[in-house]
């Protein structure tokens, strides 16, 4: 049964356990070393060592694509044009804005925003295959004007390459792990080198990446996902389903409840047994409600709200909308009782690719941003430069760079 404990004990609970991430990046550099080296030859050997890969390349052909999607229900056709289309208004309101201004006599200055040539979508597939995370890594590429979008998953499963398919994606990839990563960092024959790959992935995907970080742009390292709801009051029924859909997800992941109400917590933690008992992925919610998850009783919101941002969870579900001003940190915030955190995992429009492991800090989820590049652009006139003349020169020789320096002069000695 899930722990119930004061606010006292809060320290051990949201301690993320530390991944094994020495122990993964030990393991992928062979694989990375191997495709960097010898290209499709060393991609080939770990597809069909890893992924079973049978057929004679890793790139899926575009008849294969459109009969994945010819086998796919009405009903899931539609959900996907559903969700594509939410994440695709959502995503469009994202990107940044050209303009062009002046800013004092002669000088005019704006900016362009040019998008990335090619971007590299990781979709994993095993326990649960993700068509979801097709739809919010392809879309905002889409959106953003990506010309070269492509998907890599390790098993050939028709939601995945159907919905690939249904949204315009030709170039898709079967092949998984750290060395579907590196594949598209260095490139090789067949897969085109990446300027950034997105997505979720195990923990060997997630050494791969950060490894490869500054070969290949990336999303963040992703780690085990995780829920932190906070609430005085509300429907056991309801907190007891969010933890539950986060636990089922992995044995690693976790689920928090922060409240003030001692009642509460424990209705809560009845109705997680009671529908633990009915739940088809019980095996694994189970043990990750044992092991990574909590209810803890706080002595008030205003203290919820600074653990929270301590802990800057992936996910954060509050049900009181006059806690958002005190939010800081977190990868995505659900408000009141009828915005379930799985509502934004498949259709809502924002994108469920979160940084976990406290990255939220740092920055919020994917969005059509990452696949773009904003540029300045600065346009001055001889006046204008003349201004600026005595700044310019005096920080250039006080970093001793001389030729700065006289760049400038001897524009206006004409």
């Amino acid at each position: 049964m899930i722990r119930i404990l004061e606010s006292k004990a809060m320290g051990k609970v949201l301690a993320r356990r530390a991944a094994r991430m020495t122990e993964a990046e030990t393991a992928v550099l062979p694989i990375l070393e191997a495709v960097r080296t010898r290209g499709d030859k060393g991609l080939l050997g770990y597809a069909r060592q890893f992924d079973q890969l049978e057929r004679k390349s890793v790139r899926v052909p575009e008849k294969e694509l459109a009969e994945a999607a010819a086998r796919l229900t009405p009903e899931f056709r539609s959900a996907v044009e559903i969700a594509a289309a939410n994440v695709r208004a959502y995503a469009e309101r994202q990107i940044p804005k050209e303009y062009s201004a002046a800013f004092g006599p002669g000088r005019r200055l704006g900016q362009i925003v040019r998008p990335l040539d090619t971007v590299a979508a990781y979709i994993p597939a095993g326990r649960y295959p993700l068509p979801s995370t097709v739809i919010m890594t392809a879309v905002p590429a889409l959106v953003a004007g990506v010309k070269n979008v492509c998907i890599a998953c390790p098993k050939a499963v028709d939601e995945v390459f159907g919905t690939a398919h249904i949204l315009g994606v030709r170039q898709v990839f079967q092949m998984g792990g750290a060395q579907a990563i590196a594949a598209f960092a260095y490139g090789t024959k067949t897969v085109p080198r990446a300027d950034r790959i997105v997505g979720p992935g195990n923990i060997y995907v997630a050494a791969a990446k950060k490894l490869l970080a500054g070969e290949v742009g990336i999303d963040f390292v992703a780690g085990p996902t995780e829920i932190l709801i906070i609430a005085a009051e509300g429907d056991p029924k309801f907190f007891a389903a969010d933890m539950l859909a986060q636990a089922e997800h992995d044995t690693d992941a976790s689920a928090i409840l922060l409240t003030t109400s001692k009642k509460l917590a424990k209705q809560v933690a009845t109705e997680i047994e009671r529908q633990l008992k009915t739940l088809s992925t019980a095996a694994v919610a189970r043990q990750a409600i044992d092991k990574n998850s909590a209810i803890i009783v706080v002595k008030s919101l205003d203290e919820a709200v600074g653990l929270s941002n301590d802990f800057a969870p992936e996910h954060l579900s509050i049900h009181h909308e006059e806690l958002i001003p005190q939010i800081r940190h977190a990868g995505s915030i659900f408000v009141g009782p009828f915005s379930p955190e799985a509502a934004g995992d498949y259709a809502s429009g924002p994108n469920h690719v979160l940084p976990t492991s406290g990255v939220g800090r740092l920055r919020g989820g994917l969005s059509a941003t990452d696949y773009v590049k904003v540029i300045s652009v600065q346009h001055l006139d001889a006046k204008a430069l003349a201004k600026l003349a005595p700044a310019i020169t005096t920080l250039a020789r006080a970093e001793g760079l001389e030729a700065h320096a006289r760049s400038v002069e001897v524009r206006l000695a004409n």
